[in-house]
């Protein structure tokens, strides 16, 4: 950007920001240019990624995703930029130097270093100094230091009378007060000591006296310190998070050793910056003393709280990724599809709610039964299942993981036993969020007349037979695969989980004539009040026959239905229905579905799920200048796999019988489980005792694991060894090599080189993972010595 007085071209600014995404994202400057030009169209990521191939050159929704987000932030960058630069063109203080560093700044953090001498703040010390008069004598002794500091004050008591300067030492302390705030506000000096202590430095955790026993949940951090440059993302937010409780103190220095040196590092980095150095001349002593003035008056504080701030927020980063990452794998796991389901919401003193939902979820009976204690009505409870499912043609029945899931489990077991007939198959599905449903005021409006606590129920029942159609009515915070989701930035989290939702809801598709509005509203294009107005239109008119007829709802015009009509799917048996209505090929490529037709001379109804009937054509044959070759090999696919589902195929999990409490398990069993969580240090995983148990990233797999999502992800099925059990703690340990044998002992020489890693196995209780029985305990130092053997 050149420095003027009038407004830069908006062309030269867009191709800096344009060049600037493709060297950050190693893609081609035509691809950036082209992304930006739909995206300021108003194209979605998701349409972009599935029906504009040709024009970003095949860029996939993660590096869209990516370069939607650099594209926010270098054109937040630039209106800094032109801010600053007008701010201090006012002061008239801009110099063609400055104007050329400022127009080099690559990050916000660089352009407020150079800003910071030239930003309006409060009345300083340097600036009472400066109105005194005492800038000459500061600079002269900077610049020569053979003068006599004492000698050279002289000259300056009393100089305004309005500022009194009362003797030498007043002379010098003001003339140290204006040298330690320029070397404070020197932007290449800022960025040395920042690389420096990001580097070097290294963060202390110390328990905040008196709260010791209230704080014993961050018993890991008492007397705490790692390199900072090196701190696990779950590690940092649990020490903010205990600062923020009042239990913690955090800090940020150097190791023991470097902070012992003298001078100190980074006084010795002021001092080499500005020429400074002991070589016993007169000022030598003054200047030194400034630089250490600045150091630990000004800079210390200042760099302390970026440097903890910065890594606070890459720790937000890491966690707000890991919770989108585990909320995928939630959103797109296997549906059971289009089958009668039976959904119970375990309880014991308040009784097993059902709900039965037929293959299109509509709500058919509900129930409360008394299986458990006090009532104890066991034969009663197996009659009312056996009823409801022979008089609803159940097929499946879905059970809440929360309290009583497995003695409810034991419940449909018995009715199973005692009908074969009824061919029922249970299933034990997560509850989180089946709640915070059922107080909504969606469920409200989906279910007027319907007790809360059944609403749960069918919320358990429909998340069996579409996750993804349920789950979007819930606030993604509230599903329980997150780690600190209530400590990192909030606007942040909900902009980053939004995306991820999107991102499955288009993937997928839905039936616009059986969807919802919290699920139409996720599609690209929409909104709440355009789904709103769908299903209004729906209810009024009947169904959509077709995709055409979506451009009669109102405020429906034509640049929403390019963005929302390949997402949309009409299925209709009518011999006038369009067949591609129910696939992903959008209305715009329908003639190119013709051209093929018209090639192979055979109707659409032939040619749809027969991969035989495209043999002998190549895709090439149909590019134009709109369609190119990847978006007619797409078609080619929809055609040979029409309505096809990218998730994957329904499976369950198989509980072993007799392991149904935590008291249950004992070292060396081998079970199978499902992944309810996977955090930065393991994965959480569900094997049917009501308390999940933790697999460390170092148990995941026999080959080190950087990343524990390269192995396992939410929602999968595994084969795990019980570790160790704590029972008091309600703690397991659980590792997937299975050829690990269970010990609770280390070598006293693996654990100084452990101690760290290991402290991951306390983070559960402050990772918010909101899990059935989770418990605020303090870590078992057994813990840290099991999952340190099996490290080894």
């Amino acid at each position: 950007m050149t420095i003027v007085k009038n407004n830069e071209s908006e062309m030269v600014l867009h191709n800096r920001i344009i060049l600037q995404i493709a060297a950050d994202l190693q893609i081609r400057a035509e691809q950036v240019r082209a992304t930006v030009e739909l995206l300021d169209e108003g194209a979605t990521v998701p349409f972009i990624a599935r029906y504009r191939k040709e024009v970003t050159q095949g860029l996939d929704d993660t590096q869209l995703r990516d370069l939607h987000e650099r594209l926010g932030y270098l054109r937040e960058l630039e209106e800094r930029r032109a801010a600053i630069v007008k701010s201090i063109d006012e002061q008239g203080k801009l110099t063609p130097e400055l104007a050329v560093a400022i127009d080099a700044a690559a990050t916000k953090q660089a352009l407020e270093d150079l800003y910071l001498p030239y930003k309006p703040k409060r009345r300083t010390r340097a600036m009472i100094a400066r109105e005194a008069g005492l800038e000459p004598l500061a600079l002269a002794l900077l610049a020569n230091p053979n003068l006599n500091p004492n000698t050279e004050a002289e000259q300056y008591i009393n100089l305004n009378p309005d500022v009194p300067v009362a003797d030498v030492k007043a002379a010098l302390d003001g003339a140290r007060d204006i040298l330690a705030e320029n070397f404070a506000e020197h932007a290449e000096l800022l960025a040395q000591l920042r690389g420096y202590l990001h580097k070097n430095g290294v963060v202390y955790a110390a328990v905040v006296e008196g709260k010791e026993t209230e704080g014993q949940k961050f018993q890991d951090y008492f007397a705490y310190d790692e390199r900072l440059s090196q701190i696990p993302s779950h590690r940092a937010l649990a020490m903010f998070r205990g600062r923020n409780e009042g239990v913690l103190s955090v800090r940020l220095g150097l190791s023991e050793e470097l902070e012992q040196l003298a001078p100190h590092p980074c006084e010795a980095l002021i001092a080499q910056q500005f020429n400074i150095a002991d070589m016993n001349r007169a000022a030598d002593a003054f200047l030194l003393n400034c630089c250490r003035w600045s150091w630990r008056v000004k800079l210390q504080l200042h760099l302390e709280t970026d440097l903890l701030g910065d890594l606070r927020e890459k720790a937000e980063t890491e966690a707000i990724a890991v919770f989108g990452s585990n909320l995928r794998d939630l959103l797109l796991a296997a549906p059971a599809g289009q089958k009668s389901i039976m959904g119970l919401d375990p309880g014991i003193r308040t009784g097993v709610k059902v709900a039965v939902v037929d293959a299109t979820s509509k709500l058919l009976a509900t129930d409360t039964i008394y299986p458990h204690q006090p009532r104890n009505d066991w034969e009663g409870s197996v009659h009312r299942i056996a009823v409801l499912a022979k008089m609803h043609g159940v097929q499946l029945v879905a059970i809440g993981n929360g309290t009583a899931s497995r003695e409810t489990e034991k419940l449909v077991a018995d009715v199973m036993k005692r009908h074969p007939e009824l061919g029922l198959q249970k299933i034990v599905v997560s509850e989180a969020g089946a709640s915070v449903y059922s107080a909504s005021a969606l469920a409200a409006q989906e279910f007027p007349d319907l007790d809360v606590s059944l609403r749960g129920a069918v919320s358990i029942a429909r998340r069996l037979q579409d996750p993804l159609a349920e789950l979007v009515k819930i606030d993604p915070k509230s599903i329980g695969v997150g780690q600190y989701q209530h400590d990192v930035n909030q606007r942040e989290l909900m902009r980053g989980l939004d995306a991820v939702v999107e991102d499955c809801v288009n993937a997928v598709g839905v039936d616009v004539n059986t969807a919802s509005v919290p699920l139409l509203a996720r599609i690209s294009g929409l909104n709440n009040v355009l789904a709103k107005n769908i299903v209004e239109y729906r209810d009024a008119n009947g169904a959509f026959p077709n995709r055409k007829a979506l451009k009669n709802v109102p405020r429906l015009g034509e640049k929403t239905f390019e963005q929302a009509a390949g997402f949309l799917r009409i299925s209709s048996d009518s011999p006038d229905a369009n067949p591609l209505d129910a696939s992903s090929v959008h209305p715009e490529a329908y003639p190119v579905v013709e051209k093929i037709l018209a090639k192979i001379k055979q109707g659409i109804r032939d040619v749809m799920g027969q991969r035989e009937a495209l043999k002998g054509i190549s895709p090439a044959e149909f590019t134009d200048t709109q369609f190119g070759l990847p978006t007619v090999m797409d078609i080619f696919s929809e055609l040979e796999k029409p309505g096809r589902d990218p998730r994957g195929e329904f499976k369950t999990a198989t509980f072993s019988d007799g392991v149904e409490d935590i008291k249950d398990l004992q070292p060396g069993m081998i079970l199978e489980g499902v992944v309810t969580n996977v955090a930065a240090f393991g994965a959480f995983i569900d094997i049917g005792v009501h308390q999940d148990g933790l697999v460390h990233v170092s148990a995941l797999s026999n080959k080190f694991v950087q990343d524990p999502r390269e192995v396992v992800k939410t929602g999968q099925l595994v084969k795990v060894k019980v570790m160790e059990v704590d029972v008091a703690r309600a703690r397991i340990g659980l590792s997937m090599r299975l050829d690990d044998e269970p010990s609770s002992t280390r070598s006293s020489a693996s654990a100084p080189a452990e101690r760290r890693n290991d402290r991951a196995q306390g983070e559960r209780s402050r990772s918010g993972h909101n899990q059935r029985g989770s418990s605020a305990a303090p870590p078992n130092t057994a813990f840290a010595q099991a999952f340190a053997k099996l490290k080894r």
